[in-house]
């Protein structure tokens, strides 16, 4: 056994320094022999390097292996403290959201504190960090540490203090600037300032080995083994969890966030045959910097090629998503099947209560085109009043957008819930909107197409691609909603991690692509508006025409084909409904989150229980919430406005939450 654990170390080792050598060559101009030279007087470096090349090789690529180095050890080794702790290897600091409070706590501080940033970024990143991990604890229970629901609580934290920060900096564009390189993940280091600053704070990984071998060691009997063996369980958590998050924190204070490595390197260490938590702790260190070496020469080899600057983050993410998915597929478990009933409802829908959901829609737009605040001399009022033909021409378009936009969403979120079983089906839980916005994004950062104008079928393209490597790889697990969820975080974060390369690269477009994420009708014009309606009607329309389908494939397939359905056929004419009604609002007005999952559950909760039923109160209950969201958005922070996707996101990330917490009183 030693001399496997010997052997399998050095292995490591040496792939790590082969992999450093590696990146010390791209886009290195001095020979071999120079290059030891500087490395073996590394004390000398100032009086030997006396070129241009030279200086860039002992100030920018030495320093930025160093930190890559340093970065991804920490990543790794706080990927397994948080697996082991929590016996769940689909857990990392992304998928517990903790990067997103550490994102906030920065964009907050850049914002309104920023003579603070030098010297407290670090302490707020951790106290970001800590409470969304409060958070997702919270919503999981301790008892749901090792399962599914601790990662969904993290994907709705997730999106909710994504939807928060986009807010603020989209507020406060002049002071968020900075902040687009950090998010992509840099590693890019201009002398060794930031290393000196950076390793001091790293030492406090020394009580992570001192401490957590023996509280993960006893943690593997369970919590009440370990308790009955006098371990005092919730301390000894908080404590390495507190740990585990200072040193991510710093990491990602100095170099941006960088995903995937926390979650790659832990199953790596496991498949290598890592046993012992030490032995998995040590490991995952090695790994974790020979995978961030790696990937940060990957993207340098990048940059080189496209002539532009590839952030370590997208590199790293466009490795890790695809790993994230083969390891979901391998590591689910009995518990990971959970299954999420539809909320219950004691109404019943009828003819009038249809009615009655139409005439609130129609108040709420007469609302949103008549009272708001206004601006008369140095004062801001509410008052009613008759748009004038200035006003009509910017409102109606709005109007009309956020009207389709909700009810196109609201009806792919019925069809997704009903083809696949799976009530916490929805195009942005699952990616099909992400696989939209991937498309989009991808044109205008690679061939310089104005998003704004983007043709839906660039976007239809996107959806179907998701749609079908959904269907592809749930197949195996009959699209059990673990295995659907966790397919799309991986495709979210991918496409975020698209999103960021776009965003860093901080030319005139990054701020169109950032107003166009958060899902804003602001700069929709008429003939978009126009076409989103007449498109998004023919689908309802289909979807309405199709009603006796969806209800025989809800009733089961085999049904279904006993009644004389073509399934196959029906399944797929469905889908591609779903994916042309997301590809119709994400080309319009950009990808908004949760409509297609609050919306459905709403018109069931109304009573709406039948397909009949279900399409055209959902898609009243979605125009409704849109047409709402969007007035609320224009006035809450008047004359500036907040976009109706973000507000969408965070009242569909609460609701999601609370979902999440009913179900956790459910299984209790």
């Amino acid at each position: 056994m030693i001399s496997f654990s010997m052997s399998r170390y050095g292995f490591c080792l040496l792939l790590l320094v082969a992999f450093c050598c590696v990146s010390a060559q791209v886009d290195t101009q001095i020979s071999l022999a120079q290059q030891w030279q500087l490395f073996s007087h590394f004390g000398d470096r100032s009086v030997l390097a006396t070129d241009f090349d030279a200086i860039m090789f002992v100030d920018a690529q030495l320093p930025r292996i160093v930190m890559a180095l340093m970065v991804g050890a920490v990543l790794g080794l706080v990927g397994s403290l948080m697996q082991q702790l929590t016996q769940n290897p689909l857990v990392s600091p992304m998928t517990l959201g903790t990067a997103s409070g550490a994102w906030l706590a920065l964009v907050v501080m850049n914002v309104w504190f920023p003579t603070w940033v030098g010297d407290y970024a670090s302490i707020a990143a951790t106290v970001g960090a800590m409470l969304t991990l409060g958070l997702v604890i919270l919503i999981a229970g301790m008892k749901n540490l090792s399962g599914l629901p601790v990662v969904l609580a993290g994907m709705a934290v997730n999106i909710l203090l994504g939807a928060v920060a986009t807010a603020i900096i989209l507020l406060n564009d002049q002071y968020a600037k900075n902040l687009f390189i950090w998010g992509a993940g840099d590693l890019a280091q201009n002398g060794w300032q930031q290393v000196q600053w950076l390793w001091p704070k790293l030492l406090v990984a020394v009580f992570i080995f001192l401490f957590a071998p023996r509280i993960l060691a006893l943690l593997r009997m369970g919590q009440a083994g370990a308790a009955a063996r006098g371990l005092n369980i919730i301390p000894a958590i908080l404590g390495l969890f507190t740990l585990g998050i200072w040193l991510v924190s710093v990491s990602i204070t100095t170099v941006g966030v960088i995903s995937f490595i926390g979650l790659l390197a832990p199953n790596i260490a496991r498949q290598l045959g890592a046993r012992t938590p030490k032995d998995e702790l040590l490991l995952s260190m090695l790994l974790g910097a020979t995978v961030l070496v790696a990937t940060d020469a990957l993207a340098m080899t990048m940059s080189m090629l496209t002539f532009d600057v590839v952030p370590s983050g997208t590199a790293a993410a466009l490795i890790g998503a695809p790993a994230l998915i083969w390891f979901t597929r391998r590591k689910l478990t009995a518990q990971d099947q959970l299954s999420f009933a539809m909320p219950k409802s004691r109404y019943h829908m009828n003819t009038a209560g249809v009615a009655l959901m139409a005439l609130v829609v129609v108040v709420l737009a007469a609302v949103s085109l008549l009272f708001g605040q206004v601006t008369q001399g140095t004062e801001v009022l509410w008052q009613w009043q008759l748009p004038d033909s200035f006003q009509w021409q910017i409102q109606w378009p709005r109007l009309v957008t956020s009207l389709a936009a909700g009810a196109g969403l609201a009806v792919a979120g019925v069809l997704l819930q009903r083809l696949i079983y799976n009530p916490l089906a929805s195009p942005d839980i699952l990616g099909i909107s992400a696989g939209a916005t991937c498309a989009l994004v991808a044109g205008s950062v690679f061939i310089g197409l104005n998003i704004f104008d983007a043709a839906p079928f660039i976007a239809f393209a996107g959806s179907m691609g998701v749609l079908g490597l959904l269907l592809l790889l749930g197949r195996r697990h009959q699209f059990a909603p673990s295995m659907l969820i966790l397919t799309g975080i991986a495709l979210t974060a991918l496409i975020e991690a698209l999103v960021q390369f776009a965003l860093a690269r901080g030319d005139e477009t990054s701020y169109t692509i950032l107003s166009w994420l958060a899902g804003s009708t602001y700069r929709v014009a008429e003939s978009s508006a126009l076409w989103l309606l007449l498109g998004i009607g023919l689908l309802v329309g289909f979807a309405m025409a199709t009603q006796r389908w969806l209800t025989l494939i809800s009733t089961g397939r085999d049904f279904a084909k006993a009644r004389g359905l073509n399934v196959p056929r029906a399944f797929l004419l469905l889908l591609c409904c779903v994916a042309l009604l997301c590809a119709f609002v994400t080309a319009t007005m950009g990808p908004v989150a949760f409509v297609g999952l609050l919306a459905p559950h709403m018109a069931v909760m109304l009573g709406a229980k039948k397909v009949q039923q279900q399409i055209p109160v959902a898609a009243m209950m979605g125009a409704g919430l849109m047409i709402l969201s969007d007035w609320i958005g224009q006035n809450v922070v008047y004359p500036s406005q907040i976009a109706a996707g973000t507000v969408v996101s965070v009242v569909g990330g609460l609701y999601f939450i609370l979902l999440l917490l009913k179900g956790q009183r459910a299984a209790r």
